[in-house]
Formats: structure tokens, C-alpha cells, sequence
């Protein structure tokens, strides 16, 4: 993210912590009681969470691209976005079809966003189609499709406990490298793309991912002490690179947060972007090493 600078404009400075903690700890304890409360009581409360949550992380995409002047067609892309995870979820759930797979019915829906994203964007002419056309499937590539594989564990056998392993290993993984970052950080791991992001969080974020996923994939999934681990290593790798990608992406466009949609944390996309790449990869941890998947 590009360093800030002095003057009236600049943002505050929050030393190491490189945030507002007060508004970042609030905000992310009310998200998380939201989570936990539709996880436990509404499914479809859930699913439709995350559908917002990833409609309003496409619309963030949009809005900074366009400073690169790529016009997306960003109301396709949310009219698809939601139609993604909730056919997702209801196909995986209880097909729609006996002869049809959840997946194929996804893929269906996926493909129709995509060409819906290109025949929108025909009525501006010739001029700048590739790149804007580009834009567009970048965020339907990015956003939904990834995010479409939460919608697929939750679906699943003991799907509440597979999102709460998923989503706290990912967490967890955030947390001990913010932590172990903020008090132990000197090496940085790539100082041109993230010069916060450092190895010693990197073995932070190893150390509190292995000790919750282990624990709840005893507890919740009920499976051998092992699975814990390797579910956590792959998810500290991909989230790490998830958060990589996005900063590649702000760097890129010359932004520091994706909005201020989120107090404390940014925008939508600099919550997610950890989770968004983790998703499929936990998918398929779960659905090799999980019975019942």
C-alpha cells in the first residue's frame, strides 16, 4: 500500500498498529456476532450476508478500476454476484435437478453473468471493449466465483461447522500475523507489494492457525488431530497470497484502501481478500479430508 504522506490530507498516523484498533476491534466483533448468530439460526440469512458482503466488494472493484478508466459492467455483475451464491447454495443443498450437479448449475449461472457482462458493455461501442470487458470478468473471476465455495461448504454435511473451521483458520491466521507482525516484525517478506507484511507474522499467522484449526476440527468436524494442521498451512499460504493479490491490485490503481466502507478496516475487499482465495482451497481440504463432503 503506498505510504502515506504529511500534510493537512494525510490520514492519521496509528503508529505500528497501522489502524484505528478501538473501531477496527468493535466493528469486527459485531461482524462476527452477525456471523455466528445467521450461522446458528437463519442459513439463508448467512448466505445472503455473504452475497452482499461480495456485491459490495464487486461495486469496490468497479469504483477503482474506473481510475484506471476501465468501465465495468458493474449491474450485471451484481444482479450475478447474488444469483451465484444463492443458486450455489440451493443447488448444493437440495438439487434443483436429480440428473444435475450443484456444480454444473453454478457454472450455469456463472457463465450467464459472464455473458451478461459482455453484451452490457456492447452498447458503448468498440472503443475500449477488450480492456473494459477485461475488467468485468476480472471481478466476476475474482469475487463471486471464489466466494461461491462458501456457499458450497455450507451447503455440505455439517456445512455450519465447515464454514466456522474455514472462517477461523483464516482469522486466526490474520490475527497472529497482525499480532506477531506489530510486536516482533524486522524482515519483511515482500517489502515492493506489502511492506507491513513480514516473515515473523508469516510464523505467526502458521502458529495461530494450526492451534484453532486443530482444535476445532477435533471438536466440530470430528476428524483426526492431523487434518488441523494441514488445514491451516494451506490456509495461511492461500490467505496469505489472497492479501498479497489485493495489495498488488491497490498498488496498482494507487489506492491505500479499496473504500472507508468499514470502519477500522477499509473496504469490503480488504476484510475478504484472505478469505475470497482461502475458500476454494478449504472447499477442497474439506471435501478430501472431511467425510461427508
Amino acid at each position: 500500500m503506498p505510504d502515506s504522506t504529511a500534510g493537512p490530507d494525510a490520514p492519521p498516523d496509528y503508529g505500528r498498529a497501522g489502524r484505528d484498533l478501538p473501531a477496527a476491534i468493535g466493528v469486527g466483533v459485531g461482524l462476527g456476532a452477525v456471523v455466528v448468530l445467521t450461522l446458528a439460526f437463519f442459513h439463508w440469512g448467512f448466505v445472503i450476508l455473504v452475497a452482499l458482503g461480495l456485491t459490495l466488494g464487486a461495486v469496490e472493484l468497479h469504483q477503482a478500476l474506473a481510475r484506471l478508466g476501465i468501465r465495468t459492467a458493474i449491474v450485471p455483475i451484481c444482479v450475478g454476484t447474488v444469483a451465484i451464491i444463492c443458486v450455489s447454495y440451493l443447488a448444493a443443498k437440495q438439487p434443483l435437478l436429480a440428473s444435475t450437479s450443484s456444480t454444473t448449475i453454478m457454472l450455469s449461472t456463472l457463465a450467464l453473468t459472464v455473458i451478461a457482462a459482455l453484451v452490457w458493455r456492447m452498447r458503448s461501442g468498440p472503443d475500449g471493449f477488450v480492456r473494459d470487458a477485461s475488467g468485468s470478468l476480472f471481478i466476476i473471476g475474482y469475487v463471486p466465483l471464489l466466494g461461491s465455495f462458501v456457499a458450497l461448504m455450507l451447503a455440505g454435511d455439517n456445512g455450519v461447522g465447515r464454514v466456522v473451521v474455514f472462517i477461523a483458520a483464516v482469522v486466526f491466521s490474520d490475527i497472529g500475523g497482525y499480532v506477531a507482525g506489530v510486536l516482533f516484525g524486522r524482515h519483511p517478506m515482500a517489502p515492493v507489494i506489502s511492506p507491513k507484511k513480514s516473515w515473523e507474522g508469516f510464523v505467526g499467522s502458521i502458529l495461530f492457525s494450526v492451534a484453532v484449526s486443530t482444535t476445532l476440527c477435533i471438536l466440530v468436524l470430528r476428524v483426526d488431530f492431523w487434518v488441523g494442521p494441514v488445514l491451516a498451512l494451506v490456509m495461511v499460504g492461500v490467505g496469505t497470497c489472497g492479501d498479497l493479490v489485493e495489495s498488488l491490485v491497490k498498488r496498482d490503481i494507487g489506492i491505500k484502501d479499496m473504500s472507508s466502507f468499514i470502519p477500522g478496516h477499509g473496504g469490503v475487499m480488504d476484510r475478504i481478500d484472505s478469505l475470497l482465495l482461502a475458500a476454494p482451497a478449504a472447499w477442497l481440504v474439506m471435501y478430501l479430508l472431511v467425510p461427508g463432503g
